[in-house]
């Protein structure tokens, strides 16, 4: 196990190593095997986070959601390992008992059921997976104030937020005395900078909200293995690299290259280092379907890139 160093997530009490494990392809891309073989991998090289929702991966064909944290549930149990790691996830995209979305009935029963698929009996960060401007800010802090108050969950969340409602969310909780969204999990890489940049990641750093991007390897465009047409068929998210690839991703790469071949490091150490070295940003969330692949997403969480290293690939992306 390596001694890489943590860091505290915003203002809370919890402190992560810098790369959180994606949780979304328990269960669909990855089975029970490679799940547990990924699961072992990461924790077993340091990794501290690992991160799903309630909704993973209800879009495959007769899922119904729930199969990840199934499957992490499955290996907690079967490892021991519960005390070892901080188990996040989220509610908000998987309708069911309660009703829809931040319907406040519908956290209660959706933490109810993760906590029994996990096998746990606390989410150590639970996340409002988007928005819901139906209901009032105020009532969906409060239901989520209740699973705190009960011990069933220690830092809340917020996914997919706009600048404008998370800053009003988190006025809402602080004039109602109630806790507020500690951590933001936005869409984040290299090639897709607009959701985050700017008024959000300038919010973030003022009032020290942690920040856990997804997406950080771009669905796997920054890996380098998409460069031209002929490779999109590699995978079943090859259809998403055409934009890419006729956008600013060929200059990213190009700048990537050099960084790789400056550092000996791989293209997705060198995406996920860069994520960790910008304002605000505690650490990227990745996934992984082999053992291979989370020793190379490992390998990022010591690399450090200069500054101009940094400012170049920076530039790349603007």
């Amino acid at each position: 196990m390596t001694d890489t160093p943590r860091r505290r997530l915003g203002a809370t009490d919890l402190k992560i190593t810098p790369l959180v494990l994606g949780g979304n392809v328990f269960g669909w891309t990855a089975d029970r095997d490679a799940s547990f073989a990924v699961l072992d991998a990461f924790v077993g090289g340091g990794g501290t986070m690992i991160d799903t929702a309630d909704v993973y991966s209800a879009w495959v064909p007769g899922h119904r959601g729930g199969e990840s944290e199934s499957m992490i549930g499955e290996w907690l149990a079967r490892s021991g390992r519960r005390d070892d790691v901080l188990i996040a996830t989220k509610v908000g995209m998987l309708p069911g008992e309660g009703g829809e979305k931040l319907a406040p009935a519908r956290i209660a029963a959706a933490c109810d059921a993760s906590l029994r698929r996990l096998g746990t009996d606390r989410i150590d960060l639970y996340y409002a997976h988007q928005d819901d401007e139906a209901v009032p800010q105020e009532a969906v802090l409060e239901a989520f104030a209740r699973l705190v108050e009960a011990g069933k969950v220690r830092v809340l969340g917020a996914s997919n937020f706009h600048a404008a409602r998370l800053k009003s969310a988190n006025e809402a909780a602080r004039a109602a005395g109630l806790p507020r969204y500690d951590v933001l999990q936005p869409e984040y890489n290299l090639v897709s900078r607009h959701r985050f940049e700017g008024e959000l990641q300038d919010h973030c750093v003022e009032h020290n909200v942690g920040v856990l991007p997804y997406y950080g390897l771009a669905s796997g465009f920054l890996t380098g293995k998409y460069r031209s047409r002929d490779d999109l068929s590699q995978s079943v998210r090859g259809g998403r690299m055409g934009d890419l690839l006729e956008g600013k991703g060929r200059t990213v790469l190009d700048a990537m290259d050099a960084v790789v071949a400056e550092t000996g490091a791989t293209h997705a150490q060198v995406a996920l280092a860069w994520l960790t070295a910008q304002a605000g940003v505690t650490a990227p969330i990745a996934s992984a379907t082999s053992v291979k692949q989370v020793e190379d997403l490992l390998g990022a969480m010591t690399l450090e890139l200069s500054a101009e290293q940094l400012g170049r690939l920076t530039d790349a992306g603007a």
